[in-house]
């Protein structure tokens, strides 16, 4: 993946759709993950998973954050109302465990997450449908092993991308391949 400026895009979603739904990826989605709240940030920030997938939310801060989860991109305008969940984390008392709070993940798409308290923490779970899907590494690139052959559609999910790129057709083979896609944006760099 690459950006507008052509340099490599960290944290996009590569998802294969194979037309084809035999097999298996070499290396399943997650259907459960830790999204820790530290330094007034989501670690990681962009996760993906399977749809039923369960997340559990740590507050590592001393101080009180909340879990706000809700479509992202577009798609919140055709949220209903009262869809995604809001979670409320103590901060941890230094010496003590932290605490948690747990949600599931049960629609596929993008979920924003969000604290009502420090508005400029967000984060991202992408919830995928097929169980071929990605995330770009820093270096751009996105590794998806043991695909079914035939066509397939690509499609790619940046949490900075407000229009979805659409979807690509592809012919996959039984030998190995490399596609260079390109977002319409420059990510904006994350928080460190």
């Amino acid at each position: 993946m690459l950006d507008k400026e052509g340099k490599p895009a960290p944290d996009a979603v590569v998802v294969i759709m194979p037309a084809s739904k035999t097999g298996t990826p070499k290396t399943p989605l997650p259907t459960q993950v830790t999204i820790s709240q530290e330094k007034m940030r989501f670690v990681p920030a962009v996760s993906v998973v399977a749809v039923g997938a369960k997340a559990q939310f740590v507050n590592n801060d001393p101080w009180e954050h909340h879990v706000r989860g809700s479509a992202a991109g577009a798609a919140q305008f055709n949220a209903t109302a009262g869809e995604g969940f809001e979670l409320r984390l103590d901060g941890k008392p230094e010496g003590k465990p932290a605490k948690t709070a747990d949600a599931t993940f049960t629609k596929a798409g993008a979920v924003l997450l969000g604290c009502h308290i420090h508005g400029s923490m967000r984060g991202h779970v992408y919830v995928s449908e097929s169980p071929w899907a990605a995330l770009t590494g820093a270096d751009g690139m996105a590794q998806i092993e043991q695909l079914p052959e035939g066509t397939a559609q690509i499609r790619v999910w940046h949490a900075d991308q407000l229009i979805d790129i659409p979807p690509q057709n592809y012919t996959v083979t039984g030998s190995p391949a490399k596609l260079t896609l390109q977002l319409s944006v420059v990510p904006r760099r994350r928080r460190i």
